[in-house]
């Protein structure tokens, strides 16, 4: 008899010891749940990104001229606002200019904190690199605070954009496009392997533009030893060169431009060139501003069936 007491006891503590872990568990839960906040789907943002420029004058004519041809296609709907991936730029704005700009993370926080439940985000990346990856990776824990987030595609992203993008520069370049002159863009270049979309749009700018086109990098390939190389081979006895970047700062300035031994300028000058940098970022021209809004309006409307 008392031995089925016992029994009867042990069970009844230990029901009611996993009823007690049970409603532990569903408090914590609740609290979890209730500590993830999730936006209002009618509350819409852009958000803007780009590596960023300590340069305020390349900034005032590229990035900031993108944002607001965004602004001004989607402000109705969406407010549109800012942030850089570059925190040594961002720092450094902030110490010599007083400017506050965001970094992707503090941006997200403040689209949180604001009830945001609907967001596009738009990279101003030239191509699928390790800064759109990067980019990808940080929005992705933020995916429960909102009702829809969507990534938009960077500039270099289909065969379109490459024919678009090469009749831009086309436009762009046309005053320097002469006999014996020889169009040279200047890339940044990555280890990823992405890299082999500067390959890709030198062949369309052959093709759809002209032979006298070339695409170099600075920390990727081709380098400016592999175009020589290939400027040995036509006619040109002067180069023009433009950055194949968003904005005109450092590297343009002193990669490109400069006058230190190992800059474009000065070692195409040794191998018997004449030379002349364009200081003109692409998202100074006007078409790459709109490629950008139509990348969003792509975003926004979501795949094609053909797709």
């Amino acid at each position: 008899m008392k031995n089925s007491k016992l029994t009867k006891l042990v069970v009844l503590i230990l029901a009611m010891s996993m009823m007690t872990f049970a409603l532990a568990g569903c408090g914590s839960d609740s609290a979890d749940d209730s500590a993830v906040k999730v936006g209002d789907p009618d509350k819409k943002s852009i958000l803007v990104v780009s590596f960023g420029t300590s340069y305020n004058d390349t900034r005032a004519v590229t990035i900031d001229a993108i944002e607001k041809k965004i602004a001004d296609e989607f402000s109705d709907e969406y407010d549109v606002r800012r942030a850089f991936t570059a925190q040594i730029i961002i720092d450094k704005l902030l110490e010599r200019d007083g400017l506050e700009i965001d970094n992707v993370e503090q941006a997200m926080d403040r689209l949180v904190e604001d009830g945001v439940g609907t967001l596009i985000i738009q990279p101003t990346h030239i191509m699928h690199g390790s800064e759109y990856d990067e980019l990808t990776e940080a929005v992705s824990g933020y995916t429960d605070n909102f009702d829809s987030i969507i990534i938009g595609e960077p500039l270099l992203s289909s065969h379109e954009d490459y024919a678009m993008v090469s009749e831009i520069i086309k436009e762009g370049t046309a005053d320097m496009n002469k006999a014996g002159t020889a169009i040279l863009l200047m890339g940044h270049g990555t280890n990823h392997f992405a890299n082999s979309t500067y390959a890709c749009f030198d062949s369309h700018l052959k093709h759809e533009v002209g032979r006298n086109y070339f695409v170099g990098t600075v920390e990727g390939y081709p380098m400016l030893e592999q175009v020589i190389e290939d400027l040995k081979l036509t006619d040109a006895k002067k180069v023009v060169l433009y950055p194949l970047m968003i904005v005109a700062g450092d590297h343009a300035n002193n990669d490109m431009a400069g006058e230190e031994d190992d800059s474009w300028t000065t070692q195409l000058k040794k191998a018997g060139y004449e030379v002349e940098a364009v200081l003109k970022g692409l998202g100074e021209y006007e078409g790459i501003q709109k490629m950008y809004v139509e990348h969003i309006q792509a975003a926004i409307d979501g795949p094609s069936e053909e797709e």
